[in-house]
């Protein structure tokens, strides 16, 4: 099949296992089947690919007929590495962002981090998104007292050579960085060993992290008065396409944004779903979804193109630049595609039947009964 023809039948997609919009539309079944009924395209998930080839595009967005919702970090270094895409659309989720410190370190304020060491993680990837994250909390906090990263001792966390199979006892493989879904070993590892002073951890892992460690949270970016102080590798969450698709498929995109919005009011009504449909996303259980995410997750699931939102992408790109965590700096007003979202809007508001039936008048999927 031709790469033309390939492009015209199906959309490739990848999202990250956070809160998002379009986690919800995907989850609820209700992306797949506008783009189905409403476009033609089959619908389909480069995690699940069975080429490592195409799999490997799921941080790089090089695809041409492609869309992706997740962290920045990754869709910041593949504009910055001169992919062609486009932002059409941001979510901002607070969740969990700590830096925290173990109570032997005798650390109790942020100023008291001058001349600490603190533990930055380094991965053999491509994109280090943990890093670039890690990073930005560090010299945001630091900030709020007067300093910055070059008074304090920056401690790189590598990857260690670690079991990575057991059998009957036995270890029978060892690998060198097994990292699950937002793993914190490095960080753990260290801070449990007096090797460094501080770290900085996210989410519910990141909290679960903290509570088995006995660890002390020294200041709670995630609750931050300052909303630019938690700007950081998820806050914002930019929606990105193909500039490809933009062009060539402006319905899609709009089927795409519709889907997305609709299914943010959907989530602002049912927070008992949607906490079970982020549970199912990230792994964690429906208290742990509410620690990380607070109670009010299901009220911050909206696309839109804030003023807030877009300042928080544009000084996370410029830290990363400045940081060299991107290949290159580039404009961001011209990066962002705010025209399909605002047209998608008023459709929605004066035309509701160019898209699908608003997923308020559908039921939301049953879930089986646990066994």
């Amino acid at each position: 099949m031709s790469v033309e023809k390939k492009q015209a039948d199906e959309i490739w997609y990848s999202r990250c296992p956070v809160p998002s919009p379009l986690a919800i539309a995907v989850q609820q079944g209700w992306m797949e089947k506008a783009l189905r009924q409403q476009c033609g395209l089959q619908m389909r998930a480069l995690h699940e690919s069975n080429n490592p080839v195409e799999r490997a595009t799921f941080y790089e967005s090089p695809l041409p007929n492609s869309f992706r919702q997740g962290g920045s970090v990754p869709a910041l270094w593949a504009r910055g590495s001169g992919q062609e895409t486009r932002v059409v659309g941001l979510s901002w989720t607070d969740e969990f962002q700590a830096i925290v410190t173990m109570p032997t370190a005798g650390i109790t304020q942020i100023r008291e981090l001058r001349g600490r060491r603190i533990g930055i993680p380094r991965h053999e990837v491509l994109i280090d998104h943990s890093r670039a994250a890690a990073l930005r909390a560090f010299s945001a906090v630091l900030e709020t007292e007067g300093l910055s990263l070059a008074d304090v001792e920056i401690v790189d966390l590598t990857d260690q050579e670690i079991a990575a199979t057991f059998k009957d006892g036995a270890v029978t493989s060892t690998g060198t960085g097994r990292r699950g879904r937002y793993s914190y070993t490095n960080q753990v590892r260290a801070l449990a060993r007096g090797e460094v002073d501080a770290v900085y951890v996210k989410d519910a892992q990141g909290a679960q992290a903290t509570h088995l460690l006995g660890a002390a949270v020294l200041v709670n970016i995630g609750r931050h008065p300052d909303r630019e102080v938690r700007v950081n590798n998820c806050t914002p969450r930019p929606l990105t396409v193909s500039q490809w698709l933009l062009d060539h498929r402006p319905d899609v995109v709009k089927q795409l944004l519709a889907q997305s919005v609709l299914a943010g009011r959907w989530a602002a009504r049912h927070g008992d779903k949607v906490r079970t449909l982020i549970g199912r996303e990230t792994g964690w259980s429906d208290a742990w979804v509410n620690y990380a995410y607070g109670e009010q997750l299901h009220q911050n699931l909206q696309l839109d193109f804030a003023q807030e939102s877009v300042r928080g992408l544009g000084l996370f790109k410029d830290f990363l630049a400045q940081q060299k965590i991107i290949p290159a700096d580039f404009d961001l007003q011209a990066w962002l595609a705010p025209a399909l979202l605002q047209e998608v809007l008023e459709d929605l508001e004066r035309k509701p039947a160019l898209y699908m039936t608003p997923v308020d008048s559908r039921p939301a999927l049953e879930f089986p009964p646990l066994h």
